[in-house]
């Protein structure tokens, strides 16, 4: 039994220390990087906000019930639309008690201007009329009594009277002409046109009222925000609608003060929004901040940018993530971060050739978060070691790591 104890036991360390030694003599795989040619771009990754480039906002003038809203959140419409329909049915009264009243003010002031009443108008007219055919005979008549009498055929008594008759026609031709005037006084004519600017005054009053309870789009445009709800109660300066032009964007890009200094206007800008996976916007800076402003916890200068929206699916009021290119090389040789290693304060990287690690000493110039340009030290085509160096050495034998 003894026996068979030990063997297994001897077995067991030969089989240990047998992969021991296989183990320490492994070759370790290390993951790679092949060195390429591309373009560098470095950015400042931030935070902004979407506005319309040029809106203007619908406000309620008036006092009312809204009775309908004609459009939707989104909708496009024409300056002057319909955004929102008030109660106007007192205003409707008070127009067509107006209108009332301007009628009969014209009527009277027509029928004065006429000269007065008709019928007793046209009893004037008549009158005279009649006086004037009896004056010309009564005058015709005197005229053939004076020459009788001239003769000795005539006599005075009847020249006298038909004087007398003569010099009574005109005193009532004279009066009748006088009454016509009479007919209408200046006071009247005056009180008439006074109760017609009155009337004016107050029909368009009305209309304007009725007008005001139609609240319409102040500019064409999209309608990104719609406040009004029907059977709402508004009051005069309350806020119904934002419109604006949406297929170009204002984007206000939240800068952090250290790295405003490379920020420059017309830098390209490209912004995504969390809510549309895989899409991409793209603009340039308009605006460099001229202030800095509390934000949360930063201090940030507000970097005013444009962006084309010709699909009308980005949002104003959205917050959004943004990427301002501040610097892009072409055709550059690229180190990943994770490659480039730092001895005794000089820059390298391990090279492998011919699965031997080999340290080379690079110079770096531009770099962003993930990679560096390399201007000399590697070439196109070199495969630099990723990750940690604990097990680096240079001169160790090594396998490139499978992906």
């Amino acid at each position: 039994m003894k026996r068979f104890v030990l063997l297994l036991l001897l077995v067991l360390a030969v089989i240990v220390g047998y992969f021991a030694w296989s183990f320490s003599n492994a070759i370790p795989q290390v993951p790679a990087f092949r060195v390429v040619r591309a373009s560098f771009e470095d950015q400042v990754t931030t935070n902004g906000r979407v506005e319309p480039s040029e809106w203007a906002s619908a406000r309620a003038e008036k006092e009312g019930l809204v009775l309908s809203v004609p459009v939707v959140k989104g909708q496009r419409v024409a300056k002057g639309a319909p955004i929102a329909i008030l109660d106007s049915k007192e205003a409707e009264a008070d127009l067509s008690s107006a209108n009332a009243r301007i009628e009969e003010a014209q009527a009277t002031i027509q029928l004065l201007e006429a000269g007065g009443r008709k019928r007793e108008i046209v009893e004037i007219e008549q009158g005279i009329k009649q006086r004037n055919a009896e004056l010309l005979q009564a005058e015709k008549e005197l005229e053939i009594a004076e020459r009788l009498a001239a003769r000795n055929a005539g006599t005075k008594e009847e020249i006298r009277v038909l004087k007398d008759k003569v010099e009574l026609l005109k005193l009532q031709i004279s009066a009748l002409n006088a009454r016509r005037p009479a007919l209408v006084g200046a006071s009247d004519l005056v009180s008439a046109k006074a109760r017609l600017r009155e009337a004016t005054a107050s029909a368009d009053l009305a209309r304007r009222r009725i007008q005001m309870a139609i609240i319409r789009a102040p500019i064409e445009g999209v309608i990104y925000q719609l406040d009004a709800k029907q059977g709402s109660f508004l009051t005069p300066g309350t806020l119904v609608a934002n419109v604006g032009r949406l297929d170009t964007l204002k984007v206000l890009v939240f800068v952090d003060e250290p790295e405003l200094g490379r920020i420059r206007k017309s830098m390209p800008l490209t912004i995504t929004w969390d809510a549309v996976e895989g899409k991409k916007w793209s603009g340039e800076v308009d605006k460099i901040p001229t202030q800095i402003v509390p934000l949360g916890t930063r201090q940030v200068g507000e970097v005013e940018c444009r962006i084309e929206n010709r699909d009308g699916d980005l949002l104003p009021g959205t917050n959004v993530n943004a990427f301002i290119q501040t610097r892009k090389q072409d055709s550059v040789l690229l180190l990943p971060k994770e490659a480039i290693r730092n001895r005794d304060g000089v820059s390298g990287v391990y090279v492998i050739e011919n699965r031997i690690l080999v340290w080379r000493k690079v110079d770096l110039g531009s770099g962003n978060v993930t990679s560096s340009i390399a201007l000399s030290g590697v070439k196109e085509g070199d495969q630099v070691v990723l990750g940690p160096e604990t097990i680096l050495k240079a001169g160790a034998t090594v396998e490139i790591a499978k992906p």
